[in-house]
């Protein structure tokens, strides 16, 4: 079952409460008002509700909606792992007023972890949405200005090459038909164990690539066609595996049948890693459009942006918008990277739907430049467009990139490098993109 809040607490807990209050941070009294927002707590509830279809009416009384956002936030602010977050409100009276637990039991790290996985996009988005929508009520932020920028968020993986894709998935299906063959209590056909081989094959494949010429080539061609031959097999092999599992009675069969799953994921992964293999070493095409980098994460897109330390990025990009006083509007989490150049006008349109009025000036660095983009957004009613153009020849254009109001502009732009890093360093954003 689910509740709003706990119940009125003790004359105790009151007193208690007087007690401690100079102690508390000063971020801390300003959010504790926000956090009494009805919207707010109403997306934790109903999120809450979804969690089983009986969850409303049956069941152990779940953590009340409103300390499960605070514990969340708290967790958020302090980049805390759920451990230290269960030890650390345990012991401070302090965290106990302000996540309104009081006398009541905190929760332990294992649920405190469950409640995190149930705040899926759509709560988090619901509660961004009211938090801009607070900003504006009490004039935080009126909409006058806005300013844009993408980041990539990095997927935690190793620097992908074929070799060490095949070894990965390879590594991965032989210790998942082990865990079968032992669940099951033997196989028709024992489980062959062939990693010995593939290492060797991808350290051989390491050496042969450092050496330059025909003749390095021709060796690493060969040691890719042994390993290639060894994951085949190791296919088949997993193929055979499966087709007994499926053999199996119903009422045994449950019992290993999320290992049969994730062997299955794993083969078709596998699998596209050894045709982007082929076409990539014998067929010299280094363009696949279904390439995958990460037969763990295989979401992750290659992404060039032009840094000189870093060229190659693998992960996901996603976009922040700002408007005046560093308040983060809208945030977008892309599937398929797009252009930047394709990006402002949607931003522009957005602002307009959140503040109901498009901004007066807008901000955004080189990559989202074009003549078309300009002239739009100066449609739309802008009056002020800071997109610099580096590769004008233009001596009229190079004059308006000079003026004051650009240049204050483009300088009002640069906080949006210090926004995506506290984002990316400080507040857990490659978690969020994983979630999505």
């Amino acid at each position: 079952m689910i509740k709003l809040r706990h119940q009125q607490p003790s004359l105790w807990t009151k007193g208690l409460a007087e007690d401690i209050e100079d102690l508390w941070e000063p971020w801390m009294r300003v959010v504790d008002k926000l956090l009494e927002d009805e919207a707010l707590l109403d997306s934790v509830y109903e999120a809450q509700g979804e969690r089983y279809p009986q969850s409303r009416r049956r069941g152990r009384m779940q953590t009340p909606a409103e300390v499960v956002l605070r514990l969340l936030l708290l967790q958020h602010v302090r980049n805390w792992s759920y451990e230290v977050l269960e030890r650390e409100v345990r012991a401070n009276l302090v965290y106990r007023a302000f996540t309104r637990i009081g006398e009541e039991k905190v929760p332990d790290a294992k649920t405190l972890a469950r409640l995190g996985q149930f705040i899926g996009p759509g709560v988090i988005q619901q509660l961004h949405q009211r938090v801009v929508e607070l900003a504006q009520e009490r004039g935080v932020t009126r909409g006058r200005k806005m300013r844009v920028d993408t980041t990539v968020v990095e997927s935690n993986i190793h620097y992908p090459t074929d070799s060490s894709l095949l070894a990965d998935g390879t590594r991965v299906m032989t210790r998942t038909m082990k865990k079968i063959e032992q669940k099951t209590g033997g196989l028709k056909r024992k489980v062959r164990d062939r990693m010995r081989s593939v290492r060797k094959r991808v350290l051989a494949i390491a050496w042969a690539s450092r050496q330059k010429g025909p003749q390095g080539e021709e060796r690493r061609k060969k040691q890719y066609r042994e390993l290639l031959s060894l994951t085949r097999k190791i296919l088949n092999q997993a193929k055979r595996v499966l087709a007994e599992v499926e053999q199996a009675p119903r009422r045994r069969r449950a019992s290993w049948q999320s290992l049969a799953e994730g062997l299955g994921m794993m083969m078709g992964r596998v699998q596209q890693v050894v045709k982007q293999t082929r076409v990539r070493i014998f067929a010299g095409d280094t363009k696949s459009q279904e390439k995958i980098v990460s037969v763990f994460e295989p979401y992750s897109e290659i992404i060039r942006k032009g840094k000189a330390n870093k060229p190659t990025e693998f992960g996901k990009l996603v976009q922040i918008q700002e408007a005046e006083h560093q308040i983060i509007t809208h945030f977008e989490v892309f599937g398929e990277r797009p252009r930047d150049q394709e990006l402002l006008l949607p931003s522009v349109q957005k602002h307009q739907t959140i503040f109901g009025r498009v901004p007066q000036g807008v901000a955004a660095d080189a990559r989202f430049y074009s003549q078309a983009n300009e002239q739009s957004a100066q449609a739309m009613g802008v009056r002020r467009v800071s997109l610099p153009n580096r590769n004008t020849k233009s001596v009229e254009r190079r004059c308006l990139q000079h003026q004051r109001w650009f240049r204050e502009a483009q300088r009002w732009r640069t906080g949006c490098e210090g926004r995506i890093s506290v984002l990316k360093r400080r507040h857990g954003l490659r978690r969020c993109v994983q979630r999505r």
